[in-house]
């Protein structure tokens, strides 16, 4: 049969920035079915070992910056005929937990040419599950998923394709095994110390996963497919990882000085250094939740990644869902921050026909509008602080780190002082979205369902325009002191806010 020739636009890919490997998936996306599937034309593999390069201060050292960089500059030419909206990338734990985490973003996405979300320890495991699920078939029973990834491990419940339980713990094959076993030295003393340091990560999960439940355990990521893969060809399991064929790889390790000496069927050179790791802390998992046997699936976070992905350009979008249930968890009122939305978007909507490039942070404007109020079940005073704290340090699935810190930094910045908020002047993408969420708030305090004026707004070089009715702001003495006032704060900021005045058009 001859082959079909796929456009860029029927394609869409995923990043895996892991703490061991860097991972590139290219899939077709078959809308013909009642749901969305992908099927994978292109995978790429790189073992960075990011993870690898965290210094003692939890610094990204110049060598595993290099690689990454590297990396990423390859993958970029097989995505060179593709647009953002086809594209997501993701860095997991080693940039997490990195200090110099923005600056080697900032290096990492000029090498990729796409934008590159650092997600939170449970984002991850909600994509983990998410790429697990549309790999099984449809089960009404509660699945458990473990993921050991280079610096941290993910541990989910779920059924069908609902998580329950999201837990992360910040070790992994890679860490651990750069703690307990520096340059591959392995020890009895050693081994021991591994297992009940991860046990103690784990241990902490044991009675909310044990409440919960589950009928099918299924382990995904290298290291978990390496062990698989050891126990098999041993005999030591028919199929996935066992409790025996764990105990008897932990037993082999007693017996050698370094995992460089190990000669075991199913043991990979690039795989090898991982296992100590890999096994100490699948070893744990499975004595604190009893376990005996577990699946293994070749889906994970790429896949997750993908189908995470077909959601937000179709119309269910899991953000929208997360804001929801914001909105219903901290009472907010429902009819006056879409008042807000609405005056928003129409002010932000006028500039983006402007400035183009405004355009990709609609939707996180959007929510801004409507999350910018849930401050105030804590206290009225200082409200956008809480709210800001809230929506900055809160598991919210479906949104990036990045995502929920920028727009933080508008609902911290939609009402008083703009002290904190300094930073926002660096780019016309972040404050422009900021000034247009604040008019709105200022010209809707009255918190009334009341007509406002038409408003122009029109851009130049550092400076908005407001152009208004004259004889609306001699009715509204208030709202016409309140803008005098914005233009003196932005000032301070180098911003420029103009107030005209336009006569009504009969």
């Amino acid at each position: 049969m001859a082959s079909v020739s796929l456009s860029p636009s029927e394609l869409i890919a995923a990043v895996d920035m892991g703490s061991n490997s860097f991972r590139l998936v290219i899939a077709r996306v078959d809308k013909t079915h009642s749901k969305n599937q992908v099927y994978v034309i292109d995978n790429l593999r790189e073992p960075v070992r990011l993870g690898a390069g965290l210094t003692s201060n939890n610094k990204l050292d110049n060598a595993s910056q290099t690689r990454a960089i590297e990396c990423l500059a390859r993958f970029k030419e097989r995505l060179l005929e593709f647009n953002p909206h086809q594209v997501r990338a993701v860095a997991t734990n080693a940039v997490r937990v990195a200090v110099n985490a923005s600056e080697f973003i900032e290096k990492a996405e000029a090498a990729l040419g796409f934008s590159i979300d650092v997600v939170s320890g449970s984002e991850e495991a909600r994509l983990i599950y998410c790429g697990v699920a549309h790999q099984l078939p449809a089960n009404s029973e509660n699945r458990l998923v473990v993921d050991i990834g280079g610096g941290s491990t993910e541990l989910i419940i779920g059924n069908n394709y609902t998580p329950i339980a999201l837990e992360s713990i910040p070790i992994g094959c890679i860490n651990l095994g750069q703690r307990f076993f520096p340059n591959g030295k392995l020890s009895e003393q050693a081994l021991k110390e591994a297992i009940l340091f991860a046990r103690q990560h784990v241990v902490i999960l044991q009675r909310q996963f044990t409440k919960i439940g589950w009928t099918h355990c299924i382990a995904s990521s290298g290291s978990s497919r390496t062990l698989a893969e050891i126990c098999i060809k041993n005999g030591w399991s028919q199929d996935g990882i066992s409790l025996t064929g764990l105990t008897q790889l932990h037993h082999k390790l007693r017996q050698i000085n370094n995992i460089n000496e190990l000669e075991l069927p199913g043991t990979k050179l690039d795989r090898k250094a991982n296992i100590p790791g890999g096994l100490t802390l699948m070893l744990a998992v499975f004595e604190e939740l009893g376990l005996t046997q577990m699946q293994t699936s070749e889906a994970a976070l790429r896949q997750g990644l993908l189908y995470d992905l077909i959601g937000r350009t179709s119309t269910f979008d899991l953000r929208q869902q997360t804001v929801n249930h914001f909105i219903r968890r901290y009472e907010v009122d429902i009819e006056h921050v879409q008042r807000v939305q609405q005056l928003t978007l129409s002010l932000y909507d006028q500039l983006t026909q402007q400035l183009h490039s405004l355009d990709t942070n609609r939707h996180l404007l959007s929510w801004a509008a409507l999350l910018h109020e849930i401050g105030l079940t804590v206290s009225h005073q200082g409200h956008h602080k809480h709210a800001a704290y809230l929506i900055q340090h809160s598991d919210m699935p479906g949104f990036s780190r990045r995502e929920q810190n920028l727009i933080a930094d508008w609902v911290l910045a939609h009402t008083g002082k703009l002290g904190k908020s300094a930073h926002l002047s660096q780019s016309e993408q972040i404050w422009i979205p900021a000034m247009c969420l604040r008019l709105a708030a200022l010209f809707l305090r009255r918190r009334q369902a009341e007509q406002i004026p038409t408003i122009e707004i029109h851009y130049s070089a550092n400076q908005l325009t407001l152009s208004l009715n004259p004889n609306w702001l001699k009715n509204h003495p208030l709202t016409d002191y309140n803008l005098n006032q914005e233009v003196l704060i932005w000032q301070r900021l180098n911003l420029n806010l103009q107030i005209t005045t336009k006569p009504p058009i009969n």
